[in-house]
């Protein structure tokens, strides 16, 4: 039987109970810690997931020496800090979303993780979700073909956040699940970014994301802290079959669809595409079966499995930064009326395709 490894959950607040809870639980993992700076929260907490350990500075969980990672779930802000200072105890540091508050920042966190031989994950938890799994392998087994158009929709009556805009907030969800389903990751060179305060919230509370894929195809992310209604879809179109992921549908998350339009390219004129044959493609619904367990559960067992197997995780760091990069392109398309924006600087554009 192996030994369990020993994590200390640092950040009590929103995110870090439910690590916690899903840590406390898992046959990898001893739950040895919870850090934060609000000693009540912490204990509180603590009495919830076996009365382990509570700490009110980074440093004296840092100290311990038995002590294999560390999962950090404070404000992005605080990020960099947190996990630099793990990592440069020698623990291997799981981060919630986003990895940090910027690439630059970002990328030195993945180079001092990479020169120490640590793991560096992000928690992208959707990622971890049964559909997303089985989304990742259709597109990969080709089943979709050609990817056309993603459509992405994550609508909701949300929390207003005080330090981020709604892009920052939702759109991280969706972006990590188009990096991780698509072959090669979300690799794009600009996005178009606009937003909406029409409560005079001092940021964005509605957001429209518009990313140019490979090939002419696209991708677009709405996300929406003022909807009434909640809805959670993403639709993926390619040139054989159409896939629709309602998450919000128990009992169909996952629809696969033989519809689409053909354009007959035996017939295409190049000097007049107007002349070109379009036929539209009427076939079978299939949905596949899912297993049902939390992704927060295979998220950590995947940590685990990527420090003892010394190899990266599904979700790395590289992972985190590239999400990151389209965040911060989307800030400065934002500002710049929604004009189309480079996602990176050449220097971090470089590091995402290594």
């Amino acid at each position: 039987m192996k030994c369990k490894l020993r994590i200390a959950v640092i950040g009590a607040g929103y995110w870090g109970p439910n690590l916690a809870r899903n840590f406390s639980a898992s046959p990898d993992w001893e739950l040895a810690g919870i850090c934060d700076l609000d000693e009540d929260r912490a204990r509180s907490l603590s009495d919830r997931v076996g009365h382990v350990p509570v700490f009110t500075h980074l440093d004296a969980v840092l100290a311990d020496d038995t002590l294999d990672a560390i999962a950090v779930a404070t404000p992005a802000r605080t990020h960099h800090r947190v996990v630099m200072a793990g990592l440069g105890a020698g623990k291997h540091v799981l981060v919630e979303k986003p990895l940090a508050d910027s690439a630059e920042r970002a990328i030195e966190m993945i180079e001092e993780a990479a020169a120490r031989g640590l793991t560096l994950m992000a928690d992208h938890t959707y990622c971890y979700t049964p559909a997303v799994f089985k989304i990742g392998e259709i597109i990969a087994e080709g089943s979709l073909g050609d990817i056309l158009f993603i459509d992405s929709v994550r609508i909701n009556l949300g929390l207003i956040q005080p330090d981020v805009d709604v892009l920052w907030d939702l759109a991280p969800h969706d972006l990590s699940i188009i990096d991780f389903v698509l072959p090669g990751g979300l690799r794009p060179e600009a996005v178009s970014a606009h937003g909406a305060d029409p409560l005079g919230a001092g940021r964005a509370c509605v957001g429209y994301l518009t990313i140019p894929l490979e090939n002419g195809a696209i991708a677009h992310v709405h996300v929406n802290w003022l909807s009434p209604t909640k809805i959670r879809r993403m639709v993926i179109g390619g040139t054989k079959q159409t896939l629709v992921w309602d998450d919000l549908n128990p009992q169909q998350r996952l629809s696969v669809y033989d519809r689409g339009v053909d354009l007959d390219q035996q017939s295409v004129d190049e000097a007049d595409r107007r002349s070109s044959a379009i036929s539209y493609r009427l076939g079978d619904t299939w949905s596949p079966a899912l297993p049902e367990h939390e992704a927060l559960g295979v998220m950590v067992q995947e940590f685990a499995a990527s420090i003892r197997e010394q190899r990266p995780a599904r979700t790395d760091g590289w992972a985190g930064l590239r999400v990151l990069s389209v965040l911060e392109a989307a800030s400065r398309s934002l500002a710049d009326a929604g004009n189309l924006t480079s996602v990176a600087s050449s220097d971090v554009l470089a590091a995402v395709t290594r």
